[in-house]
């Protein structure tokens, strides 16, 4: 079969496409914006890419057009594959018919921590010897693809709340009928589809309804909408994760939770039920990522992985490309590559640095990239959430409709806006110093500018 997909740069449609490539179709793709890392899976897995939704991208002799959630009515692709009478689904769906049947799904949502959290489960499993299939939003240092069909009975599929398609605005995650979910954490986001929190806890709900009473559900135990969420209807046994029992939902202790030997959360031991299992040492940083971790063994145990047996694991977890990613290091500067671009991800993640660094200057460099983002959802809690930064450089782009001047002057530390990535390079080399630590913060390409600096740095 021949497949065509409409937004294969995107990171979901991207794992789709290497899907259905390993599964011995033929595939194309077309997006309008094409970048690192999945435009270079794509071209290792030798996928041919159009750049642009003009029609005539889009071969006559293709069986199907998998259609992006990116794309709507409107698009010249989609009114072509409309007007021609041409077979079309959902990235969503496909994966649904294709990859699922018969296999033992465990999917993983959450507002935060999605991609690491899933890595981390399909790594555990791997671990385990159990040779999982995957669909991860990145790439995956220790598989170095972000999706593969996999050998084994468990696919891990990161389960986005964010609509399917242009035909089908339910959250992607309602197709994946999962034996065991994580429901990592939820608050609001996706100003352009859900009005409200309660717009999303019901997506959640439809999501709860799906786990069969023979699975199970694995839920942030100090997340009260989560609880709100549950208490709609809970048809499959429950276990919790948290590390802060005095914000447990319900005053329930939790059946999974951590004991810190490192502050920065480098170093914390495992419990199940009060008694301690065994110690996780790794190289990942912060207190959201201890929970991550949590989630991925709790979710290996409902499984059957000994947990015990593959903690040393950990030690050797490499992570996912763009979450904390260290691009290289110059004259005594640390750049990094970050995915934040939520509020609370973008304060936990500067937590967990700090206590890496101590008193060493972050200096962080923001684009406001998503639809939330754009539509100024977030804004009030964007100059807090980077309270841990010395020195912010905040890309205000001339499309961006609200005033990032606010945003700068709320800072606690050093701000600056400006207009174009030329500029924001510019000017952070002017900033940075010997000992600092530069974040770049986007969930979007931010125009290579993580390596740009990196490269004027060098010069």
């Amino acid at each position: 079969m021949k497949l065509h997909i409409l937004g294969i740069a995107g990171t979901f449609m991207g794992g789709v496409a290497a899907l259905a490539r390993e599964l011995g179709h033929v595939v194309e793709g077309s997006d309008q914006a094409v970048y690192p890392p999945m435009s270079t899976q794509l071209e290792t897995l030798g996928i041919g890419l159009k750049q642009g939704y003009a029609p005539g991208n889009i071969s006559a002799d293709c069986d199907v057009v998998v259609v992006g959630n990116a794309l709507s009515r409107g698009n010249p692709a989609v009114e072509q594959v409309l007007d021609d009478g041409r077979a079309y689904t959902s990235g969503a769906e496909w994966l649904r018919e294709q990859v699922l049947p018969g296999r033992d799904t465990l999917a993983v949502a959450g507002t935060h921590g999605k991609t690491t959290t899933t890595t981390l489960l399909a790594f555990l499993l791997e671990a385990a010897g159990r040779e999982p299939g995957f669909l991860i939003g990145g790439v995956a240092g220790d598989f170095g693809v972000s999706a593969r069909i996999g050998a084994g009975r468990e696919f891990v599929v990161e389960a986005d709340e964010y609509d399917t398609a242009f035909f089908d605005k339910r959250s992607k995650f309602v197709h994946y009928r999962p034996l065991v979910a994580i429901l990592n954490n939820l608050e609001y986001d996706h100003a352009d589809i859900f009005p409200d929190v309660a717009a999303i806890q019901r997506q959640f709900h439809h999501l709860v309804r799906t786990v069969p009473r023979r699975g199970r559900l694995v839920v942030n135990g100090e997340d009260a909408r989560l609880a709100e969420v549950l208490a709609m209807g809970c048809w499959t046994p429950v276990e919790t994760f948290g590390l802060d029992a005095a914000h447990a939902a319900g005053g329930r202790a939790f059946d999974w939770t951590a004991r810190m030997i490192a502050a920065d959360g480098s170093a914390f031991a495992v419990l199940h039920g009060g008694r301690e299992l065994g110690e996780v040492h790794w190289p990942m940083l912060g207190r959201h990522n201890v929970m991550n971790a949590l989630a991925a063994i709790a979710a290996a145990h409902a499984v059957g992985v000994d947990v015990a047996a593959v903690l040393p694991a950990f030690a050797r977890f490499g992570g996912v490309r763009r979450r904390m990613e260290v691009v290289g290091a110059h004259a005594g500067i640390t750049v990094y590559d970050d995915f934040a671009h939520h509020p609370t991800a973008i304060a936990t993640t500067l937590e967990g640095l700090r206590l890496r660094v101590g008193d060493a200057r972050i200096v962080v460099a923001m684009e406001p990239r998503s639809n939330s983002m754009r539509l100024g959802a977030h804004a009030d809690a964007l100059a807090p959430s980077l309270g841990l930064a010395d020195v912010v450089v905040f890309l205000h782009r001339p499309e961006l409709a609200w005033d990032a001047g606010k945003v700068v002057g709320a800072l606690r530390g050093e701000g600056h806006a400006v207009p174009d990535v030329d500029t924001l390079v510019a000017t952070l080399r002017g900033l940075a110093r010997a000992g600092d630590h530069v974040v770049f913060m986007s969930n979007g390409g931010f125009d290579a500018a993580p390596r740009r600096f990196l490269d004027a740095l060098r010069r």
